[in-house]
């Protein structure tokens, strides 16, 4: 068993984790590690709902304003993050971090293992982009090079990974992952998911979104879109796509260069806006419950922190802050 303590606190986009975090890091005088595919950007402020500058006065955050807008995330990034966050904790003395964030798929990723990934700069990362889109069906291409490699059809994310590997390698995925073989994370992490009831969450949603419009959304999108294009990873993320469209009133495929959906939406006032932005985030937080309940199993009573573990533990934000000791 470790003696340094890692602990998730998961769960579906607006259920206050972060709020959550804050608590657990002063009750257990421990600093926050971020796992927030947008918060790890700098510039968007309003749009990753990011802890206020107070907040991150009071308790330390990694995780946060590492990559400028023009830059790519991955789960082998937020891998090398985590590990400079627990050297850095444990150089302070800390016996203990907290994990807060959404991005659970890269949380499973870290725990599974992960094989180091091939570094490429902005220009090799679009053209290979730009390559993998002139591709007519992704999934046979990857047969015809990797026949052994195996994932399915409509695995979006992973087909561009291990196309991405091959254009950027010339090595088919499965050589590639025989030659640099998946490196386990040495640590257990405790998991802990938040339970809440689905209208109150609904409720909580549409307020946080109307307050980051509130805040100033739309200029701060705008302001960015001044200084790159619409080709950046963060472009796709709610609340900045919706953003976009509405401000351009074109779909981002098309700005993209990319064949749009057939009966786009776009908003046509801010109230609209503020509508689409909180039910295509209360569809996220639902697929981020599905995901956190079948990906990591789910354990009752929370009787022990093994259990959490092994598991999932899920409850109300009182509750978690009770039973986490």
């Amino acid at each position: 068993m470790s003696d340094f303590r890692l602990i998730a606190i998961l769960g579906g986009s607006g259920s206050g984790k972060s709020a959550l975090g804050l608590e657990l890091a002063q009750k257990l005088h421990c600093d926050i590690f971020s796992l927030d595919s947008l918060s790890i950007y700098q510039e968007f402020d309003i749009a990753s709902a990011k802890p206020s500058l107070k907040e991150l006065s009071q308790i330390p955050h990694y995780g946060i304003n590492i990559l400028k807008p023009n830059e790519k995330n991955n789960a082998m990034l937020f891998r090398n993050l985590l590990f400079e966050a627990i050297k850095r904790s444990k150089q302070k003395g800390r016996s203990s971090l907290l994990i807060i964030g959404g991005s659970s798929f890269y949380l499973k990723s870290i725990l599974e293992g992960l094989s180091p990934h091939p570094y490429l700069n902005i220009e090799q990362s679009q053209n290979i982009a730009q390559k993998i889109k002139s591709l007519p069906d992704l999934y046979q291409f990857l047969r015809q090079i990797d026949p052994d490699y195996n994932i399915h059809p409509n695995d979006t994310y992973r087909l561009h990974k291990a196309l991405e590997i091959y254009f950027s390698t010339q090595m088919p995925p499965t050589q590639y992952f025989a030659k640099y073989p998946k490196e386990s994370f040495p640590y257990p992490i405790e998991k802990y998911a938040i339970k809440i009831d689905r209208d109150i969450l609904r409720n909580r949603i549409m307020q946080r979104t109307q307050k980051m419009l509130n805040q100033g959304l739309l200029h701060e999108i705008e302001s960015i879109f001044t200084k790159y294009d619409y080709l950046i990873q963060p472009a796709n993320a709610i609340g900045v796509r919706e953003s976009i469209e509405y401000l351009t009133q074109t779909p981002l495929e098309v700005l993209q260069g990319k064949t749009p959906p057939s009966n786009p939406i776009i908003a046509k006032n801010t109230q609209e806006l503020c509508d689409l932005i909180s039910t295509h985030t209360a569809q996220l937080a639902k697929r981020q419950t599905t995901f956190n309940r079948t990906q990591f199993g789910t354990i009752h009573p929370p009787s022990s922190i093994q259990n959490a573990q092994e598991g999932i533990i899920w409850s109300s934000s009182e509750e978690l802050l009770r039973i986490i000791p």
